[in-house]
Parts: C-alpha cells; structure tokens; sequence
C-alpha cells in the first residue's frame, strides 16, 4: 500500500532465475518522499536485483512495485520516466560526445530540449569543460559522471545510484555526496547501493542492510545506533587479574590487554551504571588507574548482521 509520504512501494517482491537461484527473498520495502535511503550489503547481497525489479530491467517472480501510484509493469512507460538510474557498469557510446548523450536521454523520456538546464547540470558535475568531448576520450572519472548526468537530464524524481562511487577517487566521491544533497534539496529522492559504510553514514537519513537476497532491517541511521549499537566501559587497572572475582559476576566482565583491563558492554539505549560498577571495583580490592569509553559504529552493526545472516541456512 502507497501512503501519502511514500514514493515507492513494494509488497512481496522475490526474484528467482531460471537455473534455481534465489536473487530476492519475499521482500516489503516502503521509500519515503524526498528520503536518502542507502542499501547496504556485500558484493552479490541482492541490492543490484532489487533496484533492477524497480526500473523494470528484471521481471519479478513474485510481488508489486508501485511508483508514485503506478504499478512498474502495467504502467511501465509513466512509473519509468519517474526514475533516473546510474548503474555500476559504464554503458555509454563511445564516439557519441558527451552533450548529444544528455539531449538523447532526455528525448527518450519525451523532454523537449532545455539548454539551460543541460548546462546547469554539466556544470554541477563539472562536465560543462567536456561537453562536446566524445565519451571514448574520457577518463574513468569522468564517465562515471557522465552516467550521473545521463541519469537525470530528464528530471526524474526518484534517482537509483547503484555502486555509484565504486573505484572512482576521492574527489569525485565529495563531488557525488555535495549534488546528492543538492538534489535532496530539490525534492529528488534518491536510493544508493553502497558497501561504503562511510557513504551511509555521510548522506543517508534511512539505511537498509541487505544479505544473501534478504532485506535483514530498515530504519533510521540514529534508531539503528541507539537499537543496536552497543557501548563499553573500559576499565584500566593498576596490577593484573588472574581471574574476575566471583563478587562481579553479574556484570559479565571480560578480561583484555594482559588481564590488565577489564571491558563492561551495555546496549546503547541503556544506563551505564559506570557509578555502581566503580564502587562494586573498589569494593573487590581492585585500584583503577583510567576509564574509557567507546560505542560500536555503523559499521560494526553491519558487520556484526551480516555475520549473523551467514548462521542462517540458506534457503
């Protein structure tokens, strides 16, 4: 069901090929109005398939995708023009020069030719220096941003980047971040497939991880962190443990550094009793010299969910 605050809906969406693999599992995912939501998963997870159902290059086996109202296969033509797609792979002419690129994307989507956005746009990726280039005398770099161009000279309201900055440098990486912004500003939601924690991190508002063709969660940046991010409270010692004193058994301590430290976890969202755990130490004889904290990353979550999803059997 498509509410009034989501772009896109699907409902039990799953993919399997011919030859038996199962690319998706049933799959419920609602993406929000002028949201930057970021898919993560590793090489091969099922984020590729995903994105790929939603534009209509893959038939679905089973489920529904609604775009802006419109169901991605009995309305294909209206619910596509609503997307623009940057795919990991560089398909473009190589003789054809970089402005003819952008004139005919846009024509294939029935816009009359607008020059002035054109160049805005070359200009905002800084492409406008290349714009009579052919694509074959382009670096790597640059054709990476002509794909970006490609994908939006027709205005669409929903951009899907798949693996958008995989090999590129750094420069073009900020270049990718800063116009995302933009376009957010502008209302464009955007959904990106990534196995950069960092880029999630940077830009996006929503993060889904996703493994072996399983949507594993959906939420907010700050939820999934304060939900399953976890905190340690590392204790420094004055002499070695040979063991945890069976007075503090109820904290699960673990021993680290050459039984010199000991490291409390607590789950994000709840008090660290670093008080009561301070006074307990002292009771037990045990000097401290220095306390630290720390807290798990995104990055860490990620990690530790797909460690997880690798138990499960696959089916």
């Amino acid at each position: 069901m498509l509410l009034m605050d989501d772009i896109i809906a699907i409902s039990g969406l799953s993919k399997t090929y011919n030859n038996g693999h199962r690319a998706l599992h049933e799959t419920d995912l609602q993406i929000r109005r002028g949201e930057i939501l970021a898919l993560l998963g590793p090489n091969g997870a099922g984020k590729t398939t995903l994105i790929s159902i939603i534009c209509g290059i893959v038939n679905a086996t089973t489920g529904t995708v609604s775009v802006d109202g419109m169901d991605n296969v009995t309305d294909f033509r209206a619910a596509r023009s609503r997307i623009g797609l940057v795919p990991q792979e560089l398909t473009l002419g190589a003789f054809d020069k970089v402005i003819n690129t952008l004139r005919f994307s846009r024509g294939l989507f029935g816009k009359a030719d607008d020059p002035a956005f054109l160049e805005q746009l070359l200009k905002d990726l800084s492409l406008w220096e290349k714009r009579n280039s052919t694509i074959l005398t382009l670096s790597g770099g640059m054709k990476r941003r002509v794909l970006i161009a490609k994908a939006l000279a027709h205005q669409p309201d929903i951009l899907f980047l798949d693996e958008p900055t995989a090999g590129v440098d750094v420069d073009l990486r900020k270049d990718m971040w800063a116009l995302v912004e933009k376009l957010r500003a502008s209302g464009v939601t955007i959904i990106l497939t990534t196995h950069y924690i960092e880029e999630a991190e940077a830009i996006a508002d929503r993060v889904g991880v996703i493994n072996r063709g399983r949507l594993l969660l959906v939420d907010d940046k700050d939820s999934i962190m304060k939900k399953l991010g976890k905190k340690q409270i590392l204790v420094d010692m004055q002499q070695p443990l040979e063991q945890i004193p069976a007075s503090l058994a109820d904290w699960s301590l673990e021993l680290a550094d050459d039984n010199r430290r000991l490291v409390y976890s607590y789950e994000t969202h709840c008090n660290s009793r670093i008080t009561e755990l301070l006074d307990e130490l002292r009771a037990s004889g045990i000097i401290v010299v220095d306390v630290t904290t720390t807290q798990s990353s995104l990055e860490d979550i990620f990690v530790g969910l797909v460690k997880e999803s690798l138990l499960e059997p696959a089916s």
